[in-house]
């Protein structure tokens, strides 16, 4: 198979500045989840917490490769094997010193995706991750960059709250900058914004309804405008099911595990289940064979909008029994250790109701032509 004809994997960053909301609970039980259905899947940690090398129990010794070395370094990348079909590249502390250290490199900013086309071009067809998922840290810097230039997609982890809600616009800000514009390219020009995943839910809250109305009216807005056809957004919703509040979530990391290690019949891993299954159906459960090519390449036209838009329009072009971002299992309540019960997702979801005139809509808005 020539490079041509090689389907890219599905290069993921997974970011947010503003800390815990859930982003490394995201990009670690996700994953598992694309794991556990065989599909070859690699995470890299970028974070100097090294959270998600935690979450996932790695101890590697002294001599194994990080992060730091795959950065600085000029040879194709060793992952540890973090599960069956999930390898990953940890972080360490020392990583905080690769912000300084890259400044002083040639094209600091594409060392990342250099070093994952050493390991594409060192391994077969049949070894290659079909999935990469890039936990970025809680900032804006060489290593947030790195992650948004080997990335094509960029997933934004959040809790559906007023502040969050403003962080998403300044988000959505950065990868226009990083696309640039026709005129003016810049670092990569293909990067575009897949969504929102909603973490640490409850649907009940009259706030949280009217974050989750702004943003599924803004994304539309966007995914419509035809000014933006070409832009960041116009493949962009918010993921569902949302992943509800779920104390089992919250400890599983404090003992190296996944969501599935822990407790696989938590309403956690559940949720992770259901948007693994919405990731897997854009990137493959299509009519068109090619489609999923155009996707991990960070293409695709509006006359294939199964590929990633949401929407009746888009519901009504998806095979019958390819499940959409809206669709799922309908789910039991909380568990009972998380001391709140939520209610189960249902199997469709209705329209979005009017978008109340709040300060939520204000701060979305105000990004709404990047």
């Amino acid at each position: 198979m020539t490079a041509e004809q090689r389907t890219p994997a599905r290069v993921m960053a997974f970011m947010n500045q503003k800390g815990g909301v859930g982003k490394t609970t995201t990009t670690v039980n996700l994953a598992a989840a694309l794991a556990r259905k065989g599909r070859r899947t690699l995470l890299i940690d970028l974070d100097p917490q090294a959270h998600a090398s935690i979450h996932l129990g790695y101890e590697g010794d002294a001599d194994a490769p990080t992060v730091y070395d795959v950065l600085l370094g000029d040879e194709a990348p060793s992952p540890a094997r973090a599960r069956e079909h999930l390898e990953l590249i940890p972080a360490e502390t020392d990583l905080a010193a690769a912000e300084s250290e890259l400044a002083t490199l040639q094209a600091p900013q594409h060392r990342l995706r250099k070093a994952l086309e050493r390991l594409d071009n060192a391994r077969p067809e049949s070894e290659r991750p079909e999935f990469v998922l890039l936990d970025c840290p809680p900032s804006l810097g060489q290593l947030t960059v790195n992650a948004l230039v080997a990335a094509r997609e960029v997933f934004i982890p959040m809790q559906a709250h007023f502040l969050a809600l403003q962080g998403v616009g300044k988000l959505i800000e950065t990868v226009g900058l990083l696309r640039g514009t026709p005129q003016q390219p810049g670092l990569n020009p293909k990067l575009r914004v897949s969504g929102v995943v909603l973490c640490m839910h409850d649907k009940q809250a009259h706030h949280t309804q009217e974050v989750v109305a702004d943003l599924d009216t803004f994304f539309e807005h966007a995914r419509t405008d035809p000014s933006g056809a070409d832009g960041p957004l116009r493949f962009a919703r918010v993921y569902r099911p949302p992943i509800r509040r779920n104390i089992k979530l919250a400890e599983c990391p404090s003992f190296g595990q996944t969501i599935f290690d822990y407790a696989p019949d938590a309403n956690g891993a559940e949720d992770y289940t259901a948007l693994a299954d919405n990731i897997l159906s854009e990137f493959e459960g299509l009519p068109n064979a090619s489609a999923s090519t155009q996707l991990a390449a960070g293409e695709g036209t509006p006359d294939q909008p199964k590929v990633a838009v949401v929407g009746q329009a888009a519901r009504d072009s998806v095979d019958a029994h390819a499940p959409t971002a809206h669709s799922a299992a309908p789910h039991q309540d909380a568990d009972a250790s998380a001391g709140t019960s939520q209610d189960s997702h249902p199997t469709s979801q209705p329209a979005p109701p009017p978008v109340a005139e709040s300060h939520a809509n204000g701060a979305v808005d105000a990004h709404r032509t990047v």
